[in-house]
């Protein structure tokens, strides 16, 4: 799939998130059963408001954060606490297809980022569509926007 890269410059969103840790292995099964738990709490309390499914990768070693975009920050609730995406230059793309295939995207992303000569500031994450029943049978169009926050003068682009 060829892929249309962009800068973007994003504010954060707020989130309702569990914490995890994951091999690249575990990402398929941690990734919804997060997204399950965070949606179980957000049902519960009926908070207005909330989005799309969204994991946060904090680092090379997997630590991240699933759970659902916010309008209002969010206090927490036993595991499922309150946090926020990075805000400030990104770089972007949206893949379409099945999730074992979004490796493509991120590879583009950082290639992408490499010949251009934007550094990477650490953090990358992927917001995912709401599911479609059509997507059950072509998952061709399962909709997933990728970011990755850039480092400016060689600062995250998000620091003050």
């Amino acid at each position: 799939m060829e892929y249309d890269v962009r800068l973007e410059q994003l504010g954060s969103l707020h989130l309702a998130v569990v914490r995890r840790r994951a091999s690249l292995k575990e990402l398929a099964r941690v990734v919804p059963e997060a997204c399950g738990l965070v949606w179980s709490v957000v049902r519960a309390r009926k908070i207005p408001g909330a989005g799309r499914h969204v994991a946060l990768y904090l680092d090379d070693q997997i630590n991240l954060e699933v759970g659902v975009e916010l309008e209002t920050p969010f206090a927490g609730d036993g595991e499922v606490v309150g946090s926020i995406t990075p805000a400030g230059t990104v770089a972007t793309t949206t893949h379409l297809g099945p999730y074992q295939r979004l490796h493509e995207a991120h590879q583009a992303v950082r290639q992408w980022c490499a010949d251009q000569g934007y550094e990477l500031a650490g953090p990358n994450w992927e917001v995912y569509g709401h599911w479609m029943d059509e997507w059950n049978t072509d998952p061709a169009k399962i909709r997933t926007d990728v970011f990755y926050l850039l480092k400016a003068d060689g600062v995250s682009a998000g620091s003050p």
